[in-house]
């Protein structure tokens, strides 16, 4: 039982990143066609992707450091992802979007967790430039054009799936992806995951 549950979870989580905007369609449009374990696996998608980036970020610090940064990372990406999706709702409502709420949170946890699978394959330009040129400046300089590659990214993920959930409506639901990245910088900056004192 437990395989099978696993086996689905990953062939739903592969859908979901190779067609998101189809994946949360098929939610909007059936119903509740994916069991709550494909939801939890999504997450874990994305806590998994963070986790492990931030501990590439904290490479210069040694175990401790990369440990503390992994941890950060995914809290900080965490609350800036969950902290503004109620208000993402009531504003799309406020505005004459007809998503239930379950699609709204699928479409930003889709987002969410395609962008943990980007920050996974960006892992290795990290790693190399963090190796290859060991100092504060350029490690930081590396990250930050990750992060906005990874947000640019979801920015276009979260863009499509919107656009097709509501055609009519088009990519305006990604405004709200400007207050993710305010808050996500402003808990990356207060969580020490960027040292601009360094610069």
């Amino acid at each position: 039982m437990f395989r099978q549950k696993l086996r689905d979870s990953l062939r739903h989580i592969g859908e979901a990143l190779r067609e998101p905007e189809q994946f949360a369609l098929r939610w909007h449009q059936n119903g509740d066609v994916y069991p709550v374990w494909v939801f939890a696996a999504l997450a874990l998608t994305a806590i998994v992707g963070t986790t492990t980036y931030g501990m590439t970020m904290g490479l210069l610090g040694g175990a401790d450091r990369m440990l503390v940064c992994g941890l950060a990372c995914t809290t900080a990406a965490g609350i800036a992802w969950s902290l503004p999706l109620p208000a993402l709702y009531i504003l799309n409502s406020l505005t004459g979007s007809r998503l239930r709420p379950s699609t709204t949170f699928l479409a930003a946890l889709v987002t969410t967790s395609w962008g943990g699978l980007a920050m996974i394959a960006s892992i290795p330009i990290n790693l190399f430039f963090s190796t290859a040129l060991p100092f504060p400046i350029p490690v930081l300089l590396v990250n930050l054009v990750v992060f906005a590659g990874v947000g640019v990214s979801m920015i276009d993920v979260f863009g499509r799936v919107m656009q097709k959930l509501e055609p009519a409506r088009g990519r305006s639901p990604v405004v709200w992806l400007a207050l993710v990245g305010a808050i996500g910088a402003e808990l990356f900056y207060a969580f020490g995951l960027f040292q601009f004192s360094a610069a």
